[in-house]
C-alpha cells in the first residue's frame, strides 16, 4: 500500500461518522398532508444544522399523540423494525415529548430520541459564540433536560465531550447527573443575573440614540442584510440560527446615526426555556424603535412565517412597534407572469407554479402599516438602496422626535458600544 493510501485510510478510520436519523411526525385532524411534508423539510434542515442525515421519514395519521409513545402501535414496531434493519444513530420527532414519553421511546427504540425542542436546544448550543448565549443556551437545555435523563443514555454526552452512547447508565449515575444538573443550574442563574445587569448598564448608554432591530424567521438573510447595511464582517450562512448571539453595530446615513442590531431567528414552536433564558438578548427587540420584519418572499410558506414572528413579538410585548416590512429573496421567487408570459407556458406550469403577485402584495401590507413594505434581494444588493431611503426616512422621524432641535453637523459619541463590542 502506498504512503499516500495509508494516509487516505488512516484519515478515514479516524473521520467521525455523520450521524443518521429519521424524522417522525403526526398528521392531526386539521393538518393537511403538504403542510406537514413542510413541516418535515424543515426538520430536516435543522437535523442537517446539528450534523445528522436525514434517511427517512415516518408519519402519521392521529388526532392526538398516543400518551406513552407518542405513535400508534403499529407505527412504532414500524420504526422499530426500521431502525434494525438500516441501523440508525437518532429519532427526531417534530412536536415536544413529555418525559415519560421520552424515557418510554428510547427504552423501546434502543437508540438517541430528540425532539423539536431538544434539537433546537443543541443547535443553539453549538452556534452560541459569546459568553451570554452559551451561558443563556446551557441554562434553558440543562432545565430542559433534567425531568428527561434515560438510563438508556444522556444527552449530556454533548456536554461532557464525548460521543454518544447506546448502553447502560444505571440509576445511580442518573441520580448523580440529576444532583449536577441542579447545581449546574444554580451556577448558570448567578453568571447569567451578572451578565443581565451588566446588559442593562451598556443599554442604558444608548439611551437618546435610535435602535432599530431586524427580526424574522431563521434564514430568511437578516445577517446578510445587515452586512449591506453597516459594511460589517457578520457571519451570514445558508442555515437556521446562523445567528444566536445578538449583534449591534453603529450606522450612520446622511449624518444621522442609529444602532442596528441582528437577532436571532424565530421559529414555530421555539422552545419556551429558550425564551425565557434569552430574555436579556430579546430585550434589543422590546427596547427597539423600529423594526425590520425580514420575510423570505421565497419560500412556499413565507406567509405562515410571517404569523409565527408576529405571534412570537406580540409574546414578547413588542407587537405594536413599528415595522418596516422587507420581501427578501425576491431573486429566487417566481413572479406573477405577465399575460404575454401565460401565453408561452404550459397548463400545467400555471396550475402548479406557484406565483406571487408582488403588487398584490405590496398593497396589502401598505394597508396594514404607515410604512411602505420593501422588496429586494440581499444576497445580489438588488433594491437595497429603497431599503437604505426606507430605514434612513424612518429612523429621521424618531430622531427628530428624541432631537427637536437636531444640528446637521452634530456629532456623537459611539465608545459605549465599542468597548463592548465583540466581549464575551
Amino acid at each position: 500500500m502506498s504512503k499516500y493510501n495509508r494516509k487516505l485510510k488512516k484519515l478515514v478510520e479516524t473521520s467521525p461518522k455523520e450521524e443518521t436519523a429519521i424524522l417522525i411526525a403526526l398528521i392531526h385532524q386539521h393538518d393537511s398532508e403538504h403542510m406537514v411534508k413542510e413541516h418535515l423539510d424543515e426538520l430536516e434542515f435543522l437535523a442537517e444544522t446539528l450534523g445528522a442525515k436525514t434517511v427517512h421519514k415516518f408519519t402519521q395519521r392521529l388526532a392526538k399523540p398516543d400518551q406513552r409513545t407518542f405513535v400508534g402501535a403499529g407505527k412504532l414496531e414500524e420504526i422499530k423494525a426500521y431502525i434494525t434493519h438500516f441501523e440508525v444513530d437518532m429519532v427526531i420527532v417534530d412536536e415536544d415529548l413529555s418525559p415519560s414519553q421520552m424515557k418510554i421511546l428510547e427504552n423501546e427504540l434502543k437508540i438517541k430520541v430528540y425532539d423539536r425542542s431538544l434539537l433546537i436546544l443543541d443547535i443553539f448550543l453549538k452556534r452560541a459564540q459569546t459568553a451570554q448565549a452559551k451561558t443563556q443556551v446551557e441554562l434553558a437545555r440543562f432545565q430542559y433536560l433534567l425531568p428527561r435523563l434515560t438510563r438508556m443514555w444522556t444527552h449530556l454526552e454533548r456536554q461532557r465531550g464525548g460521543t454518544s452512547t447506546r448502553g447502560g447508565a444505571g440509576e445511580k449515575e442518573i441520580e448523580t447527573d440529576k444532583r449536577d444538573i441542579r447545581n449546574k443550574i444554580t451556577l448558570l442563574k448567578s453568571k447569567l443575573d451578572k451578565i443581565e445587569k451588566q446588559g442593562i448598564t451598556q443599554r442604558k448608554g444608548r439611551k437618546g440614540i435610535v435602535r432599530v432591530a431586524m427580526v424574522g424567521y431563521t434564514n430568511v438573510g437578516k445577517s446578510t442584510l445587515m452586512k449591506l447595511m453597516t459594511k460589517a464582517d457578520v457571519l451570514a450562512e445558508d442555515k437556521l440560527f446562523a445567528t444566536v448571539d445578538a449583534t449591534v453595530r453603529k450606522v450612520v446615513l446622511e449624518n444621522v446615526p442609529f444602532l442596528l442590531s441582528d437577532t436571532v431567528g424565530f421559529i414555530r414552536k421555539l422552545p419556551t426555556h429558550l425564551i425565557e433564558s434569552f430574555k436579556s438578548t430579546l430585550a434589543e427587540i422590546r427596547e427597539a424603535d423600529l423594526l425590520v420584519h425580514v420575510v423570505d418572499v421565497s419560500h412556499p410558506a413565507f406567509e405562515d412565517q410571517i404569523a409565527v414572528v408576529n405571534q412570537t413579538l406580540n409574546e414578547m410585548g413588542a407587537g405594536e412597534k413599528p415595522v418596516i416590512m422587507v420581501f427578501n429573496k425576491t431573486d429566487l421567487a417566481a413572479k406573477m407572469p405577465t399575460e404575454e408570459e401565460r401565453m408561452f407556458m404550459t397548463e400545467l406550469e400555471l396550475e402548479e407554479g406557484r406565483f406571487i403577485d408582488f403588487d398584490k402584495l405590496e398593497k396589502s401590507y401598505a394597508k396594514k402599516s404607515n410604512i411602505k413594505p420593501v422588496f429586494m434581494a440581499a444576497s445580489t444588493g438588488e433594491n437595497i438602496e429603497n431599503f437604505r431611503r426606507v430605514v434612513i426616512d424612518e429612523v429621521k422621524k424618531i430622531h427628530q422626535k428624541i432631537y427637536p432641535h437636531y444640528l446637521e453637523d452634530e456629532t456623537y459619541d459611539f465608545s459605549f458600544l465599542e468597548e463592548n463590542e465583540g466581549k464575551d
